[in-house]
């Protein structure tokens, strides 16, 4: 299959366009930054460009002969978002419909769409599946639920066939130490952990002491970057065989829930040094808890979990202790 994936520099979409070239599509990626690793792999080509550029990213798609799109393509900080809304629903979803558009335009007919559990909020239960009803509280999230909103219409006037794959949280690096993610760019809790643990920043804040949680802090369900590459293969080849017309949501989490503290503990434990945090008031837009039902995409994309927690602290922890973040090829 011919694949176009948006946002393919970016850190979860670098380990996905690396894990479909391994399992034999061709990948032609569109982004607005270049690269993250070598592109000596035969079965990617790169190109810069806006996917709010709606006529170049259709002629794009028409040119290389693209079956389908994944769509990476986007803005991803709760805390940003409360600062400036307006650039995330810009990015977030006017570049999306730009996608669409250029799609429709173009015929090509599956899209896989990178949203996020931030759609459920703070969820009526845990853990959350499909069936939750949106409850965005930040621009972010509400910006990937306006997305959402807009799919079905496309589906039903352009028979696309489309899946959205709601991350939990992302982390870890690729297990060969290859691929990262730039701490530098990144809002993540794991990766600015090890900067303050390897003295590369100051003492980090960690927002909330007082949920009402078993100790205090946030519980999330944290989910490695090399699981989540896969499950977009799964999505990709899942949806080809889909009717025309067909949209579909899915999680993407282990089920298990791990609290701020607990992250922190095992940090440490790892790095084998203490890391400095500052607590302080809980954000505006973080719910207290929320971990994933995996369970659709058990049934559908036959995907689950291979790794756990301690496995993406230690890839992390190995990808940023002897990567300079001025050298980092991940973001």
């Amino acid at each position: 299959m011919r694949v176009l994936v948006t946002g393919g520099a970016g850190y979860i979409g670098s380990h996905a366009v690396r894990a479909l070239a391994d399992n034999g599509h061709d990948v032609v990626v569109f982004d607005l930054r270049s690269m993250p690793f070598a592109t000596a792999l035969d079965r990617i080509t790169a190109v810069l460009g806006d996917v709010r550029d709606t006529p170049t990213l259709a002629d794009l798609l028409r040119r290389e002969r693209i079956d389908g799109v994944v769509h990476f393509a986007g803005l991803r900080s709760v805390a940003e978002s409360m600062r400036d809304p307006g650039s995330y629903f810009d990015t977030n979803l006017m570049g999306s419909i730009s996608v669409l558009r250029a799609m429709a335009e173009a015929g090509t007919p599956s899209l896989v769409f990178s949203s996020s559990c931030s759609v459920y909020g703070s969820p009526a239960r845990v853990p959350a599946d499909e069936t939750l009803p949106f409850a965005p509280e930040s621009p972010y999230a509400a910006s990937k639920v306006a997305v959402e909103h807009v799919l079905p219409w496309f589906v039903e006037r352009h028979g696309l066939r489309v899946t959205s794959l709601r991350y939990f949280n992302a982390a870890g690096a690729s297990l060969d130490g290859t691929l990262g993610e730039d701490w530098d760019r990144s809002p993540m809790l794991i990766p600015n952990l090890i900067k303050a643990a390897l003295g590369r920043r100051a003492p980090l804040d960690i927002y909330g002491s007082d949920y009402p949680t078993p100790d205090g802090s946030a519980i999330r369900d944290y989910v490695h970057v090399v699981d989540l590459a896969d499950a977009h293969v799964r999505a990709l080849d899942a949806i080809a065989s889909q009717p025309a017309g067909s949209v579909d949501a899915v999680n993407l989490g282990t089920g298990v829930g791990s609290s701020v503290r607990e992250v922190i503990a095992l940090v440490e434990e790892i790095g084998g040094r203490p890391v400095p945090v500052h607590w302080t008031a809980r954000r505006p837009g973080d719910p207290a808890e929320v971990w994933a039902d995996p369970t659709r995409a058990s049934t559908t994309l036959r995907w689950h979990a291979r790794y756990d927690l301690r496995a993406m602290i230690e890839t992390a922890w190995a990808w940023h202790s002897r990567v300079s973040p001025m050298d980092a090829p991940g973001r």
